[in-house]
């Protein structure tokens, strides 16, 4: 998959400094005469994306200075033939789709073996786009079946209201107070907002709410 020709540009963009190394040692391998940018905040993002005409942007999620989702469509209107890998630890069925619909080029999650790291940025480089069989499904379902792209619309006022609760770190017992209703009835409601939004428990729905609090 080596390529020496190939002058590419490329910023590799986390706040953990052995996760930018790493992927610059998997670059250079993969295409020896590449210039790695390796950046540890957005604003920094910004500036070489303002300045330098780049090939392939390796973004993670999260950054002290802020959420980089909001980010791409900026990104985008810089640079349109920008790819953009999303290299993420939080989890796929989470984020994957949120920045896809953003304008993403793909996401790749950093339990990824080697082999898969370079199959994704080989396959973004050539066909401009990476997908898990996973997300593609995902895709197609939200393509298929008219699924809204902020899923907390799927939520009646009641159960958005119960669900911001939660979050806020209120238990049964505390909604039920704050609410006026029964435990029966609040526990209904949490089983409903779970299955509605496809979580498993309060720390997935915690990252769903903060992922789309400014949609």
């Amino acid at each position: 998959m080596k390529n020496n020709v190939k002058n590419y540009k490329i910023i590799t963009a986390d706040d953990h400094s052995v996760v930018t190394k790493s992927l610059g040692f998997i670059l250079k391998d993969m295409y020896s005469n590449a210039e790695v940018y390796e950046l540890d905040n957005l604003s920094e993002v910004m500036k070489k994306i303002e300045s330098t005409s780049i090939d392939l942007l390796i973004l993670d999620v999260s950054f002290p200075d802020g959420n980089s989702l909001n980010l791409i469509p900026t990104l985008r209107k810089l640079q349109p033939h920008l790819k953009i890998l999303i290299f993420s630890g939080h989890d796929e069925d989470i984020y994957a789709v949120r920045y896809v619909q953003a304008g993403a080029s793909g996401y790749l999650n950093k339990l990824s073996n080697e082999a898969e790291i370079q199959n994704a940025i080989h396959t973004v480089m050539n066909s401009g786009k990476y997908f898990s069989k996973y997300i593609q499904e995902k895709i197609t379902d939200s393509y298929l079946f008219r699924k809204p792209i902020n899923p907390m619309d799927q939520l009646s006022n009641r159960e958005l209201e119960i669900a911001r609760l939660m979050v806020e770190g209120y238990g049964n017992l505390e909604i039920c107070a704050a609410l006026d209703l029964q435990k029966s009835t609040v526990s209904t409601y949490k089983t409903r907002i779970f299955e509605k939004l496809d979580v498993e428990n309060l720390s997935d729905l915690i990252q769903l709410f903060s992922l789309y609090k400014e949609v």
